[in-house]
């Protein structure tokens, strides 16, 4: 069975993820999409949100399972029995802090390969980040986020003061 790991904080989850997450199902058996804890990143939502937003917007596939982890990647890749990490790219600035990423995954372990996969055009641009900004000042965000999640994201800003 070809299983690909997708890891990312996916805080929250955005089109341009989505867009990864549908056409990287299309190339394995099995896909699964991993929630990370990232220590050098300070998360908006919690694990538990971040998941729930991420199964949501997947809705129910087969071929697609969402999971946390906290560790390390390639701990994790060995857990569940997959060889391969999926990396969306939106431009070359991402390249270079992935590349470091697959060559270090791949000298921990040889097996492990990464895959990168170019956004779409129409999502080059968006970011988690850039979200979070638009849905802190009021912006709409519903072009940007799987439409079942922004409800909770504009609350989110909202019980926090914006």
């Amino acid at each position: 069975m070809r299983v690909l790991v997708y890891p990312g904080s996916f805080d929250p989850v955005t089109n341009g993820h989505m867009d990864i997450i549908e056409r990287a199902a299309k190339i394995c058996d099995k896909l699964i999409v991993a929630v990370l804890v990232n220590h050098s990143k300070a998360p908006v939502f919690t694990m538990e949100e971040r998941t729930m937003f991420l199964k949501m917007a997947i809705g129910d596939r087969e071929n697609i399972e969402v999971r946390s982890f906290s560790g390390l990647l390639v701990d994790f890749m060995k857990s569940v029995n997959a060889k391969t990490i999926i990396k969306g790219l939106r431009a070359v600035s991402d390249f270079e802090y992935e590349m470091q990423m697959a060559l270090l995954n791949r000298n921990m372990d040889q097996e492990i390969d990464t895959l990168f996969m170019m956004t779409s055009i129409n999502n080059c641009f968006l970011s988690s980040s850039v979200v979070k900004e638009l849905a802190r000042n009021g912006a709409r965000i519903e072009d940007y986020v799987p439409h079942a999640i922004a409800p909770y994201i504009y609350e989110k800003f909202k019980k926090a003061g914006g």
